[in-house]
This record gives structure tokens, C-alpha cells and sequence, in this order.
């Protein structure tokens, strides 16, 4: 990246602001009142978070909300996700893939996460829509255990390549071999009810598990999670970009782990061709 002026980072600052507001926001006076309430911190929430990092074309910005509500849902940021769920309808998201987002969250950072966060989605989405109460849900799937075998079995195959057992008993056999009963849920719940919703595309649903395995700095889950993402269309350099916006929302220090873990798997990757 060519280097830039303060004027030309805080230009691009504004151009995401009006994107997170859909054009009804005022970016200068939004900095201006952030530098007045946060001093130094409000100067580079404004100007590096925005300017350095969202303004960055490595990624689409509808892909760094996703990243951004994953996280805050994962670490309970109630208050900045109430924001960033309102800049996610506006930079792309649906208010389904948002919903669905949580359910990843219930999967990698615990139940009781993603229901707290869902209260801060469903009264965000009532005040955008000057309600009390949203229209009920429709329900998940009402499966048997077979069906959910098969479900989890071809997510498998998409999440490994193909190296996944075809037949869903041995794919199943394995997996609690290695992890024990925690096998057997994971493969029923994690891969047959959640990963094989189609309301967010598996691509989508890798980079919201990279992003929290990352905040969460779950080194191990994310050597694998990351040849995930490849195979499900993520190219490298969006991984990478995915560590960047993590400098923001996770720390750097948790960036710099996730940076380790991705270049270990790519190492790996590389080391098979």
C-alpha cells in the first residue's frame, strides 16, 4: 500500500462511515465527537480502525462485518455489536445471516454467547423496525440421528476435500475414536444441524469461524479451520485479511497467534503439493 497522508486515511475513514450509516450519518461530526468524548482513542477509532483497516480492499466490507459480528458476539460485546449489526444490514448482510452467524457462535464460543447476543440482535432489529416484538422464528430442523449423519457426512467431505469418510457410520466411528461422546456431538450437532443450514453459505460460515477461533485464540481448532476456508473458496489472501481486522477487534496479540497458526497451515498445505 502506497503511503498516505493523514487527510487521504481520513477520507477514507468518512467513505466507510457513510457505508456503516447508509449515507444518514455525518462522518466529520461523528469523528469530531469521538475525539471530544475519547481524546487519542476516539482519533484512531476513527481514523485506523476505519481508515486503516476497513478501508483495506483485501477484503469486501460486507465480509468484515461478518468477521466483526462474529467476534463481538463471541467475546459479548453487546454494545458494539448493537452498532456493527446495524452497519452489517448496510454493508450487505441479511438480518438471516446475521441470525445465523449466532448459531456458529453457539458452536464455537458456547450457547450462552449466542443467546446473549441474540437479544442484543432481536432488539436492534425491533427498533430498525419500530416494533416491540419481531415475528416468530421458524424453527430448526426436526431430524433424526441418521439424517443428521448424512448431513454432517457431506459437510465433512466439503471441509476436508474429499478426505473425509463417504459412508456417515465410519466418518462418525472416526471422529469418536479420537474425541470420545464429544465426537459424536460434534459431528451430530456442529456438522449435521449447523454447518449444513444453507442460510449462510459454508465459505461465509468459515470466515466466522476463523474469526472466532481467533478472538477465542484457539490455536489448534484454527490450524484446522483454516484449510477449511480454503476449500470452501476463501483464497489466502482474504485468511490473512481476516488476521488484520483481528488486530482491531481481538488485539494484536491475538492477531499475531492467529497469523502463526494460518502460516503453520499454509506451511503444511504446501509441504503436500
Amino acid at each position: 500500500m502506497d503511503d498516505r497522508t493523514h487527510d487521504e486515511r481520513h477520507a477514507a475513514a468518512c467513505a466507510v462511515f457513510d457505508g456503516f450509516t447508509a449515507g444518514a450519518g455525518d462522518a466529520e461530526r461523528a469523528a469530531r465527537a469521538m475525539t471530544r468524548r475519547l481524546g487519542a482513542l476516539g482519533t484512531f477509532a476513527f481514523d485506523v480502525v476505519l481508515g486503516d483497516v476497513w478501508a483495506r480492499p483485501q477484503l469486501g466490507r460486507r465480509d468484515r462485518s461478518l468477521v466483526v459480528v462474529s467476534v463481538l458476539a463471541a467475546i459479548g460485546s453487546t454494545e458494539e455489536l448493537s452498532f456493527h449489526v446495524e452497519a452489517g444490514l448496510n454493508n450487505g448482510l441479511t438480518r438471516t445471516e446475521i441470525e445465523e452467524v449466532l448459531l456458529t457462535v453457539a458452536v464455537y464460543a458456547g450457547y450462552p454467547m449466542a443467546i446473549s447476543a441474540s437479544r442484543v440482535v432481536d432488539a436492534k432489529f425491533c427498533a430498525l423496525d419500530g416494533v416491540e416484538r419481531l415475528p416468530e422464528r421458524e424453527p430448526g430442523a426436526h431430524t433424526g440421528d441418521a439424517e443428521r449423519r448424512v448431513a454432517a457426512a457431506d459437510v465433512r467431505r466439503t471441509l476436508t476435500a474429499g478426505r473425509a469418510a463417504a459412508d456417515p457410520d465410519v466418518d462418525l466411528a472416526a471422529l469418536v475414536e479420537r474425541l470420545g461422546e464429544v465426537g459424536r456431538i460434534a459431528y451430530h450437532w456442529a456438522f449435521g444441524d449447523v454447518w449444513s443450514r444453507t442460510q449462510l453459505s459454508r465459505r461465509d460460515r468459515s470466515v466466522a469461524v476463523i474469526a472466532i477461533l481467533t478472538v477465542l485464540g484457539l490455536a489448534d481448532e484454527l490450524a484446522f479451520h483454516v484449510p477449511v476456508g480454503l476449500n470452501h473458496g476463501l483464497s489466502r489472501t482474504e485468511v490473512e485479511e481476516v488476521m488484520v481486522q483481528m488486530t482491531i477487534y481481538g488485539g494484536v496479540p491475538r492477531a499475531v497467534e492467529g497469523v502463526r497458526a494460518m502460516r503453520a497451515a499454509f506451511d503444511r498445505i504446501d509441504a503436500r503439493a
